[in-house]
């Protein structure tokens, strides 16, 4: 197994000898808006890709979408990636990306196989109360594959009762979750914080956890030289990779 951490949360993973890329947001630094009504208002993306995006794409089989939120899937990720290739992504989302001219969706409600591969969804909550019900749904996936490690993707979700549930069903040796504590000037994180990470380390203790979404959009306030320092107070730091833009972990 590869991963390669692209940019925020898009990633590249080479599995069983397939590549996937998941969650890809492609725009070039500055060409989209600020999120509205957070921390930091500047144009979205923060930084540039690490690599131009047709590298980036180059070799891609399949794309994996947590959810279609802009920046996890955005226009010029659809105009770069070929239209023919399989996405998998949650069902709620299957009408946005045909309609972004995609042919072959597979919405993954059941464990659905690809290949060798076989995809589950889990749960999660982009945060709580009512923002959390606005930003509505959002899923992690599962992917094994033989003599693989078994990934764990955790999407867009603070630490709550579905990732620990997924933690402990799937048992994952690599778990990606999104750190950040990206918010809204009202309400509080939804995604995850420090504290958040260091629960998920606590409740998989057996797992490689890599941190990821993080300096890239302007409503993240978590920067990763802060997480570092959170996961060295709480003896983490060799349990959590915190990958630079462009970065591959180690598996």
């Amino acid at each position: 197994m590869d991963i390669r951490l692209i940019r925020h949360a898009t990633l590249l993973v080479t599995i069983h000898g397939r590549r996937l890329m998941v969650d890809p947001m492609l725009a070039d630094a500055g060409a989209a808006p600020a999120v509205a009504n957070s921390p930091n208002p500047r144009p979205n993306p923060l930084v540039a890709l690490p690599l131009p995006a047709r590298e980036a794409v180059a070799g891609v089989e399949a794309v994996l979408v947590t959810h279609t939120h802009r920046d996890h899937w955005d226009d010029a990720a659809a105009a770069a990636l070929p239209k023919t290739l399989p996405v998998f992504g949650q069902p709620e989302d299957e009408a946005k990306l045909r309609a972004a001219g995609f042919h072959d969706v597979r919405p993954v409600r059941e464990p659905v196989r690809w290949h060798e591969i076989t995809i589950y969804r889990t749960g999660g909550r982009h945060g709580t109360g009512e923002v959390g019900r606005r930003l509505a749904p959002v899923s992690g996936f599962v992917l094994r594959a033989p003599d693989e490690p078994v990934l764990y993707i955790a999407g867009d979700t603070i630490w709550c009762p579905e990732v620990e549930d997924a933690l402990r069903e799937y048992a994952p040796a690599i778990a990606v979750v999104n750190a950040g504590a990206a918010q809204f000037l009202e309400g509080g994180p939804i995604t995850m914080t420090a504290d958040d990470v260091i629960a998920v380390a606590g409740a998989a203790p057996a797992s490689r956890i890599v941190a990821v979404h993080m300096e890239s959009i302007n409503h993240c306030v978590l920067r990763r030289r802060d997480l570092a320092a959170a996961l060295e107070r709480a003896g983490l730091a060799n349990r959590v990779a915190i990958p630079a833009d462009g970065e591959r972990v180690p598996v």
